[in-house]
């Protein structure tokens, strides 16, 4: 019979304070940069995904259509991101990255920085599990989104 590891009794406070503080700094740093929290997401989006529909990026920010047309139009007039015709359909527009701003990198060093000091200190095969963990709690919080969507 497999034991399951021992979880300390306050896993779940322990995480939710992880996740706060993540979404805390995401926030602080879209200030620091002169943009609003969503706009730095989509930002973050479109440099994972590549371009993509406003329906798309809308879709994925969890925004409407209003909402998603006035936060392309704030990116487009900061020059972040610019509307192309779709090679596919000249009717339909892409949205495509071109750049960020020029304080992102040093608005997250810092961050960037103090959690590499902490993975550093782990061996590989906890990074393994640390990295698999991330991979597949990504996909589970993609899908419990998806489902609260419908």
């Amino acid at each position: 019979m497999m034991s399951t590891p021992a979880v300390p009794p306050d896993a779940g406070a322990v995480y939710r304070r992880y996740l706060s503080a993540v979404l805390l700094h995401g926030q602080a740093s879209a200030r620091a940069c002169d943009l609003g929290a969503t706009d730095l997401y989509a930002l973050n989006i479109l440099e994972l995904r590549g371009a993509m529909t406003p329906g798309e990026l809308g879709d994925r920010a969890g925004l409407t259509t209003g909402p998603t047309t006035r936060l392309i139009d704030r990116l487009e007039a900061a020059g972040y991101v610019r509307r192309t015709p779709s090679p596919d359909d000249r009717r339909k527009v892409i949205v495509e990255p071109v750049g960020k701003p020029a304080q992102l990198d040093e608005v997250m060093t810092p961050a960037r920085e103090k959690v590499g000091e902490i993975l550093r200190g782990y061996t590989p095969e906890q990074l393994q599990v640390l990295f698999d963990y991330f991979s597949r709690a990504t996909t589970a919080y993609q899908e419990a989104t998806e489902d609260l969507r419908d």
